[in-house]
């Protein structure tokens, strides 16, 4: 369907649910560090499960509320960047990723989000895209500054997961500060 190159050996490309079985061996290389945080596709432990997990993203993307795209390294997915609470009618959208520890250090998240956020301030007309995290995740939280995104807030233990309640790191950008920054980068190329 498409492909994006991130760099020589890696693209991003949508993640749907006949890539039921490579979503599970993904999801077991990576487990407990994907989980770290959130319990993203814990469900998802035998083919059904995962198929499951992606049939629900594929869903979010026909009612456009969301959608799932893999980062494929060396042919291999090792992870993804996605979109939650797609809200094109009030203009909000929250980004987000999980990756398994060989598609870490790479950039490949900061870049496949950027290919996130043009699509949706440029094609979508989003005017806010939010990115939430654990405090704890520093990784996360490094993408949010790399993006240019602006510390909101702390929602102040509001994640209870297993057996301690995180606080939560609110980033955002808006439109107008995207494309800012953008054309900023775009100059400082020349």
């Amino acid at each position: 369907m498409y492909a994006i190159s991130l760099a020589e050996d890696a693209e991003l490309r949508p993640l749907e649910p006949w890539h039921a079985e490579e979503f599970l061996a993904h999801l077991e290389r990576g487990r407990e560090f994907i989980n770290q945080y959130i319990p993203f596709a814990a469900k998802a432990t035998d083919a059904q499960g995962a198929r499951e997990v992606l049939q629900r993203y594929a869903d979010m993307r026909a009612a456009d509320t969301g959608s799932l795209h893999g980062l494929w390294l060396e042919d291999k997915l090792v992870g993804g960047v996605l979109f939650l609470n797609f809200d094109a009618d009030n203009g909000n959208a929250e980004v987000g990723c999980w990756l398994e520890p060989a598609g870490t250090g790479r950039g490949l998240v900061t870049r496949a989000v950027r290919i996130l956020i043009d699509h949706a301030v440029d094609q979508r007309g989003i005017h806010r895209i939010e990115w939430v995290a654990s405090a704890a995740n520093t990784p996360s939280l490094n993408v949010a500054r790399r993006l240019g995104m602006t510390r909101d807030g702390v929602r102040r233990e509001a994640y209870p997961y297993r057996g301690v309640r995180h606080d939560l790191e609110v980033w955002s950008i808006l439109a107008p500060e995207w494309r800012e920054a953008r054309g900023r980068a775009a100059h400082s190329d020349h």
